[in-house]
């Protein structure tokens, strides 16, 4: 006869998307401190640098200089506060859910490489030599796209104006995201390449976020399986 046990394992804390927040909110703001001259320099000395990074001898010598952590800290830096807060909300939306199912430091692994990965394709399609990428959206990017793996019939909840009043309507996540990535596409093609937003760079955080997610769920539902205690 066999008796099931109920787990006592509590929950496992998620405190790798409340930290991104707060230091990506922490580096705006000391940004900002520096004002005027000092926060050009700092945005053109850490952002990321386009143009002239296709021959492999180039990204070597990127490597020997230091150049390709641009890569990264680029993630960490925000030109105003409509840019910052909507990769904060973004992040809180669908980062928390997706590092309840994969653990911290996976996600901390996604939102790294995959921002990474995001600001390459952005440093590779715009023309324009000596361009500046900043920003999260790319690593925002890739947490939808492995939120999108890991949850695909999961529901969110839109906000809809009804005159004086708001609504709250759920949608399968799969429609409302699936809307946005193709706007990342159509924008790309018909936005401008860099500016404002850096929509390759959308696309191909979005993409390695669905891969990445693929590629590590049999890893996932032996972290579920363990947590529920079975």
């Amino acid at each position: 006869m066999f008796v099931s046990i109920p787990s006592r394992q509590k929950p496992s804390l998620r405190w790798a998307t409340p930290a991104l927040a707060i230091v990506l909110l922490a580096a705006f703001l000391w940004a900002r401190s520096l004002g005027g001259v000092a926060q050009s320099d700092l945005l053109s000395e850490w952002g990321a640098l386009t143009g002239g990074m296709v021959a492999p001898e180039v990204w070597l010598a990127s490597l020997q200089r230091g150049t390709v952590l641009r890569l990264f800290t680029a993630l960490f830096l925000h030109a105003d506060w409509a840019h910052l807060v909507g990769n904060l909300v973004f992040l809180l939306i669908f980062g928390l859910p997706a590092e309840r199912a994969m653990g911290p430091w996976r996600f901390l692994l996604l939102f790294l490489v995959g921002g990474a990965v995001a600001n390459v394709a952005a440093v590779l399609s715009i023309d324009a030599p000596d361009r500046v990428v900043i920003g999260a959206s790319g690593a925002v990017s890739a947490v939808i796209g492995a939120y999108l793996a890991l949850f695909p019939t999961a529901q969110l909840g839109v906000v809809l104006p009804l005159g004086l009043f708001m609504e709250v309507v759920k949608a399968p996540a799969s429609v409302l995201i699936g809307v946005w990535a193709l706007l990342q596409v159509v924008f790309a093609y018909t936005g401008p390449t860099f500016g404002t937003v850096a929509w390759p760079a959308h696309i191909a955080g979005f993409l390695f976020g669905v891969v990445f997610a693929l590629f590590v769920r049999a890893a996932i539902a032996r972290r579920m399986r363990k947590r529920q205690g079975y």
